[in-house]
């Protein structure tokens, strides 16, 4: 599916009936990532999972986009499909764009649910960790996706995964495309959004994996410290992408946050 906004095309993916839930993925993927939770948590909500601009079906953003551009993005498209006040959830870069899109558009959102999330790559990690993945990132986009893939994924999952979840994982890392990765990955790397956290005033889940390497535990700790009255989960045994590696538990917890009627 996809909606024209502001003479762009916004791909998404929407499953399900109930009270809004919009996902917001993260890096080296698209909307695809949110799959399980389509399936999973489509009989309680009506889950819209985003590609964002650049990524899956989605048009690129113009110039060099702010991650304030990003969240006035996600804004448009809740607006252009009529969606009343929806939770909000975003994995890794997508949970830190979640912030911003609070941070520019709080009447919009019901809740946040934050996985794996930063403050913005500024906001969260040392300035020295920042360039180093910036700069992988921009040196790997000149090659072949196939050459630099399997590296990614002992920092995304903590365990043994079943063949077809790397399998899908693959897929959304070899359909990037460089202009669009790197548009979002420097919009990212240059965010600090530490000043929205004591501002925000929606119900709040930070969901970690307890062997996350790429948002450790510091970094969940410092948005927890910083959102007045949030809720932090930390999952044993689980890496960076917690929504793939156990979806079960990463749903059942989504459910217990939102409650019935949501």
């Amino acid at each position: 599916m996809a909606v024209r906004v502001a003479g762009r095309s916004v791909a998404y993916h929407r499953a399900g009936d109930g009270p809004p839930l919009v996902l917001l993925h993260g890096g080296w993927s698209d909307g695809r990532a949110w799959r399980p939770q389509l399936a999973g948590l489509s009989d309680a909500f009506d889950v819209i999972a985003w590609d964002a601009p650049g990524c899956g079906g989605s048009d690129e953003l113009p110039g060099r986009p702010t991650i304030a551009d990003y969240a006035d993005a996600v804004a448009d498209l809740i607006v252009a499909l009529d969606v009343d006040r929806p939770h909000l959830g975003g994995l890794s870069f997508g949970g830190g764009l979640a912030l911003a899109v609070y941070q520019r558009h709080p009447e919009l959102i019901r809740s946040l649910i934050a996985a794996g999330a930063y403050a913005g790559w500024k906001g969260s990690l040392a300035p020295e960790e920042v360039e180093a993945r910036l700069r992988r990132a921009q040196v790997e986009c000149e090659r072949p996706p196939a050459e630099w893939i399997d590296g990614y994924l002992p920092g995304f999952f903590a365990r043994t995964m079943p063949a077809e979840v790397i399998d899908d994982v693959r897929s959304m890392m070899s359909d990037v495309r460089p202009a669009g990765l790197l548009a979002m990955l420097t919009a990212f790397a240059e965010a600090d959004l530490t000043a929205v956290l004591p501002t925000i005033a929606v119900p709040t889940l930070l969901l970690y994996g307890e062997s996350d390497v790429r948002a450790p535990r510091r970094v969940a700790e410092a948005l927890h410290a910083g959102i007045p009255g949030s809720e932090l989960v930390v999952l044993p045994g689980v890496g960076h992408y917690v929504n793939l590696e156990v979806p079960e538990a990463f749903n059942a917890e989504v459910r217990r946050f939102l409650g019935p009627g949501s």
